[in-house]
């Protein structure tokens, strides 16, 4: 017999898991089924490219709750179950596996899959990305015969990869086909900042480098060929190129979107009772003047899990949330607020070389963002500026002691 769901969760990752637990937290008393792709229950994504690949901590300690807080709530769990089919009509998904589950109201969290090179040599042995505990696992089997590594990528996931991988002892090579690290995501000022960081512990840092194929030696990755025929050798390939919205099997049956399912501000898509959460989710961001994007954070993924449970349990409240994000490499840790898209201007706050300083982005005038290098009371305080929209005189953002005594001044 078919199994069924009142609340049928497909993804177990940080927005599937919050999903449940807002769900029960708002006294949703259905029955709950989450069906995850993987074998393991939810557990934390970004200590994978840091404190679990550097073997600091140990799976256990990053599962998002324990077998018995699921099991106490009466949540269910499908793992290792991909979800290939939907049928809105009838309220069902199918699995690869050939299994149908039915719901009453379906939350789509499936995140998405690490994007891959489409050069020869992308699928050698050897050449890794991180998405998953089976994908850093796999990593750390082959770190007793690797010296070199060539991570392709300088955004985020690529140099927090480079930044373990080079404490522990390994000869690290960046290719970043742009001519900065962090050219989506950050000012110049920051991304030359890490490049320089980077260099300085022994990463080699590769610029406007493009990669032509992976060289190969009896099935397995011995160096990255670039545009220009040199060859960078290596014993494993590290790949953080973003990821690929796992959506098909909405937009296949008519769901609005493209790059990820689009959703309004209830988290809804335009299918029937079907709402999308977290690194699929396109939504209109207040805090990028409504441009519709996607956010790959934990703060998106809960908060819109969030703002689900809340509608079904009959406390509807609008998706607002300023993002939030960090990143920990070396001893550097970097929060940001915010979003810099389309800045027009940034200000530095600190001096770089004391590895403790912020950037704040502004736009027509505004705040709209910051990014803070050991900096927590800028991030704290700057935080007030960004939600509210602050109009502030550059100048005195670099030189007041303290951006609290800003908001007095600052228009909302």
């Amino acid at each position: 017999m078919d199994r069924q769901f009142d609340i049928l969760i497909v993804g177990a990752g940080h927005g599937g898991a919050q999903a449940a637990i807002a769900l029960r937290q708002a006294k949703f008393a259905g029955s709950i089924g989450i069906v995850g792709e993987e074998a393991e229950l939810p557990y934390e994504r970004p200590p994978l490219s840091k404190d679990y690949l550097a073997q600091e901590k140990s799976f256990e300690r990053i599962l998002i709750r324990p077998v018995s807080f699921w099991e106490e709530r009466n949540i269910a769990f499908l793992t290792g179950q991909r979800v290939v089919t939907v049928d809105p009509q009838a309220r069902t998904i199918g699995t690869a596996a050939g299994e149908t589950i039915s719901y009453g109201r379906l939350i789509w969290a499936a995140g998405g899959h690490a994007r891959r090179l489409t050069c020869s040599g992308h699928d050698l042995a050897g050449v890794h990305s991180v998405r998953s505990r089976a994908d850093v696992d796999r990593m750390m089997d082959e770190l007793a015969t690797t010296q070199r590594v060539v991570v392709v990528g300088g955004g985020y996931i690529g140099l927090e990869a480079a930044a373990v991988l080079t404490k522990l002892g390994k000869k690290v090579t960046i290719l970043e086909a742009q001519n900065r690290v962090l050219a989506r995501v950050a000012g110049v000022a920051l991304s030359r900042f890490y490049e320089a960081e980077h260099r300085a512990h022994g990463v080699d840092i590769r610029l406007n480098a493009v990669v032509q194929c992976i060289e190969e030696r009896d099935g397995r990755a011995v160096g990255v060929r670039l545009a220009d025929d040199e060859i960078v050798p290596c014993e494993m390939v590290i790949v953080g190129i973003g990821i690929v919205p796992s959506v098909e099997p909405l937009l296949s049956v008519g769901a609005e979107g493209g790059n990820g399912v689009a959703v309004d501000e209830h988290c809804r898509t335009s299918l029937p009772d079907i709402f999308a959460i977290g690194d699929c989710a396109l939504h209109a961001n207040p805090f990028a003047d409504g441009q519709p994007l996607r956010l790959e954070s934990v703060q998106n993924a809960n908060d819109m899990a969030t703002t689900v449970a809340r509608f079904i349990a009959g406390d509807p409240q609008p998706y607002h949330t300023v993002p939030w994000f960090w990143s920990n490499q070396y001893d550097l840790r970097l929060q940001t607020v915010g979003l810099s898209i389309g800045h027009d201007k940034e200000v530095l706050r600190g001096d770089p070389a004391g590895r403790s300083f912020s950037i704040i982005y502004l736009k027509a005038g505004k705040v709209v963002a910051l990014d803070c290098v050991n900096a927590t009371k800028d991030y704290v305080q700057g935080r007030q500026l960004v939600i509210g929209g602050a109009i502030v005189d550059p100048e005195r953002l670099s030189s007041i002691p303290a951006l609290k005594d800003i908001y007095a001044a600052s228009p909302a």
